[in-house]
C-alpha cells in the first residue's frame, strides 16, 4: 500500500453528527493531516468548501438543509465552483444499490459504509490522491468516470449510449513517499 504525506492534504468533513465528526477528525490527525475543517450539514460544508479550497471532501449523505448528494452537484458545477475537480467520499450508513449508484451518479468519488474503520478511509483517500479517475463531461454528467475498469467490448445494461464525452485527464495530487 502506498504512503503519502498527510500533513500536506486540507481536509473538509461534512457531517450533522458531531461524534462522527470528530471520529473522522481523530483519524485524519492520526493519519497525519493537520488541516481539517468541520461542516454540521451541506450549507455550511459548501461555504467551507469555498473558503477552504480542500484537497478532499468528505461527507456524509443524510444532513440537514441539503444532504451530501446535494452538496457534491453543488460542487461538481465546472464555472460554479473553486475546484469541481476536488475528490469526494461519500461517507453513509447506507449501503444499498440504488445508493451507491445515485452516488457514482452525482458524481462521489469514493463511497464508504459506516461503520468506518481506519484502514478502509486510509485506502479510499490514498487512492484518490495517488491513482485519480479522469473526469468525463457530457450533456448530463460531470464528474469522476464511474467505470472502475475500461473494457472496449462490455456490451451490458450500464453502456454509454451516443453522446460525446470530454475525457480529462487527472494528475495525482503529489507524489507517493517510499515506503519504509
Amino acid at each position: 500500500m502506498s504512503r503519502i504525506d498527510f500533513n500536506r492534504l486540507r481536509f473538509v468533513v461534512v457531517d450533522d453528527n458531531a461524534h462522527m465528526r470528530r471520529i473522522v477528525r481523530t483519524l485524519l490527525h492520526g493519519f497525519g493531516s493537520r488541516e481539517v475543517i468541520e461542516a454540521e450539514d451541506g450549507a455550511s460544508g459548501l461555504e467551507a468548501f469555498i473558503g477552504h479550497v480542500p484537497d478532499i471532501v468528505i461527507t456524509d449523505w443524510a444532513m440537514p438543509i441539503f444532504d451530501g448528494i446535494e452538496l457534491t452537484q453543488m460542487i461538481r458545477q465546472p464555472g460554479n465552483s473553486a475546484n469541481p475537480f476536488v475528490p469526494i467520499i461519500m461517507l453513509t450508513g447506507h449501503s444499498e444499490k440504488r445508493r451507491v449508484v445515485a452516488a457514482r451518479d452525482a458524481g462521489v468519488t469514493e463511497f464508504l459504509v459506516k461503520p468506518l474503520s481506519a484502514r478502509s478511509l486510509y485506502e479510499r483517500i490514498v487512492n484518490v490522491v495517488v491513482n485519480p479517475r479522469p473526469f468525463v463531461r457530457t450533456k448530463t454528467y460531470f464528474g469522476p468516470d464511474r467505470r472502475r475498469s475500461l473494457n472496449p467490448n462490455y456490451s451490458g445494461p450500464e453502456r454509454r449510449r451516443g453522446g460525446i464525452a470530454d475525457f480529462i485527464a487527472q494528475q495525482a495530487i503529489f507524489a507517493p513517499a517510499k515506503a519504509d
